[in-house]
Order: C-alpha cells, then sequence, then structure tokens
C-alpha cells in the first residue's frame, strides 16, 4: 500500500505531537509548586495567661506540590518546633530555604509527601518551654486541644497518631521530647535535634541567673539585661509560676545573701520534677516505649558542655529502663541543621520516612 507524501506527512507530525505530549505530563506534574501558607488560630488555652502573651498564634504550613490536584489525597504531619533563639518561628523558610530543602528531599526520594506546621510558641520574654502555666498560658492544651485538632479539620492530613511526628530544635528539641512523653496518643514518632532541658549538667543550674535583678525587677524588661537571666526567667514562668506575684509571675527558689546563695529545697525539688526530662523518664517510660520511633543528637562541639554532658546521661538512662530509641553524638558544628548536608535533610527527614505511615496505596505518596 502507497501512502501520499501528504499521508506521511501527516503522520509523522501526529506521533510527534503525540510524543511530545506524552513527554510532557511528567514534566506539568513535576512543576506543580509546593506552598507555604501562613494562618492565625486563637487559643482560648492561652487567652487568660499573666505575662500578656498573645493569644492570637501565627503558624506557618508547607503543603507539598500536587496538594490541590487531588481531593482525596491526604498527607502524614510533621509538627516543627523551631529553635525559638532565631527572629521568628518562620525564620528558617525566611533565610534558609526550608521550602525549597523539602521541594528537593521529595522530589529525591528522601521522604514521600508530607505536611509540616511550624508555629509561634513564644512568650513576651522568648520561650514558653511547651507547657502549661498560669503566667504564660497553657501551651500543651494550645498543642493537643487546639492547634491538632484545627490542622485536621482544615487541611488534608492522616488524622492519627501513627502519621503525625514531632520535631524541634534546641528548646523546640526539648518540647518535641516532651510532648512525646506525653502526649504519645498525639505524636507517633520524636525528632529532637540538639535537645536541651534533658538533665543536669556541670553546673549548678542555680548559679546561673543573676539573682538581684530577679529580685529587684520592675517589669519583665529588667530581667532582658542578662541574657541568662533572662533564659532562666521563662523556665521559671514556665515551671514555677505565680500568677500572684507580678511583674516576672514566678516564685523564686533562691536568694542572695552576701556570697551565699540560699536555695530552697522544696521549690528546688519542684523546679527539678518539672523541668528536666530525665526526671520523668520513670512516669512516662510506658509513654516512650509506645512511639513508633524516638531519637535524639547532639554536637560534641557545643561550647556549652553541660549540654553535650546531660544529652549523654539522658540516652544512658533511657536505657536503664528499657526504652528504645536512637542517640547519636556528631562531631559537627553546632546549628548546621539546614542544607542538603544538614541534619534535617540527612537524618530528621529520612526518621521520618520510615517511622511515619504514609498513605502507600495513593500514587501522590509514593517516591
Amino acid at each position: 500500500m502507497m501512502i501520499s507524501p501528504q499521508t506521511r506527512e501527516a503522520l509523522v507530525f501526529t506521533f510527534a505531537f503525540a510524543l511530545a505530549f506524552l513527554n510532557g505530563v511528567p514534566t506539568l506534574a513535576v512543576s506543580a509548586k509546593s506552598q507555604v501558607i501562613v494562618r492565625e488560630l486563637r487559643s482560648e488555652n492561652i487567652a487568660h495567661n499573666r505575662a500578656g502573651t498573645d493569644p492570637v498564634r501565627k503558624l506557618l504550613l508547607y503543603l507539598p506540590a500536587g496538594y490541590d490536584e487531588s481531593s482525596s489525597q491526604r498527607y502524614p504531619v510533621i509538627y516543627f518546633l523551631p529553635n525559638p533563639f532565631e527572629d521568628s518561628y518562620r525564620f528558617d523558610f525566611d533565610h534558609r530555604d526550608a521550602q525549597g530543602l523539602f521541594d528537593r528531599a521529595i522530589a529525591e526520594g528522601v521522604i514521600k509527601r508530607f505536611i509540616l506546621v511550624a508555629v509561634d510558641m513564644n512568650t513576651p520574654l522568648g520561650t514558653s518551654w511547651y507547657v502549661n502555666s498560669s503566667a504564660t498560658g497553657n501551651w500543651e492544651d494550645f498543642m493537643t486541644q487546639e492547634l491538632v485538632p484545627y490542622i485536621d479539620a482544615n487541611f488534608k492530613t492522616i488524622p492519627n497518631r501513627d502519621s503525625r511526628g514531632i520535631a524541634g530544635i534546641f528548646i523546640g528539641g526539648y518540647g518535641a521530647i516532651r510532648f512525646g512523653m506525653r502526649y504519645p496518643d498525639v505524636f507517633g514518632s520524636v525528632y529532637a535535634m540538639h535537645p536541651v532541658g534533658t538533665g543536669t549538667g556541670v553546673r549548678v543550674s542555680a548559679a546561673i541567673p543573676k539573682w538581684d535583678i530577679l529580685i529587684n525587677a520592675k517589669s519583665m524588661d529588667d530581667v532582658k539585661k542578662d541574657g541568662g537571666t533572662q533564659i532562666f526567667t521563662t523556665m521559671f514562668q514556665a515551671h514555677l509560676p505565680d500568677p500572684d506575684k507580678p511583674p516576672l509571675f514566678i516564685d523564686l527558689l533562691a536568694r542572695q545573701e552576701g556570697d551565699q546563695l540560699i536555695i530552697d529545697a522544696k521549690l528546688m525539688e519542684r523546679f527539678r520534677n518539672n523541668f528536666y526530662l530525665e526526671t520523668m523518664i520513670p512516669q512516662y517510660a510506658d509513654n516512650l516505649k509506645s512511639l513508633r520511633g524516638f531519637k535524639f543528637d547532639w554536637t560534641r562541639n557545643d561550647a556549652n558542655f553541660d549540654h553535650v554532658y546531660a544529652n549523654q546521661a539522658f540516652t544512658r538512662k533511657l536505657n536503664e529502663f528499657g526504652i528504645i530509641h536512637e542517640a547519636e553524638e556528631y562531631n559537627g558544628a553546632f546549628g548546621a541543621d539546614w542544607g542538603v548536608d544538614g541534619r534535617f535533610y540527612t537524618d530528621a527527614l529520612p526518621f521520618f520516612q520510615i517511622h511515619m505511615v504514609f498513605a502507600e496505596n495513593n500514587e501522590h505518596s509514593q517516591r
């Protein structure tokens, strides 16, 4: 059968068009953009605090590419507690391209598609330490009773603890472990990056704040004169709150008499039992054992050796109670968490890929 030149030309054109179309399909899929959106949520659990904390909390969500393409696709969620010493809760997105890093991780198969939520959980003086406090607000209740239900109700999540992880850096790492300890029914997997507050260090903690500043403070701004005093004030507001003692709304566990520091033994016991994670292990050992995954890391190069010492002791105590976990001391720079060589990309995301449950039967959740 003879084919005319005109017919042959038409067939070639049709084949070329079909090939271009087929080749273009994955390109269209890849070109879909991830999204970073900001929302506000008013918290009744924080509204009645004494320290002047704003009950309207801002939160950021990372939504993966393809999020809007299917009404039936649902995603696991990583709740992220950033280092509260950064400028804002969204610092890693504004200055370290966290969105681009997550996009790359998904594209390269480091992790399947996921949602990430970062929320501002700071008080007027700094970190809330993520606990319920009559001074600064009920942060645990805000997270577990308001934020998580809000995210599940308004976004396409897989609403169960097996598909819900929590990660944090520095004090955020402390919060991640604490939430995992107390709420394993909410968060099934925990990764803490260089956590603090895991236990006692080498120094006596009560010797760090300047007690004359605390005793003589006329406003909360007065404690900002000294960094150690400010951070300890946030710790006391979290764990030794007293709503009837303005302007700091705390009980003071020590006082200075000449060159001698007099420590109130009962208040120190109360503070230690409520603050240090190591003291909470016996009470929450079974909760920790129920987690799908639990890991924390720290650099041996931290200039504050108390953090290194405390994390080494913390992993040993976890072992004493038979709590399966991963603990890694690495030889690297403090704060080197971002970028393709940073530990969020190389360690945290692969950890959640292993331990969170993804919607395996849906094509959008495949690598």
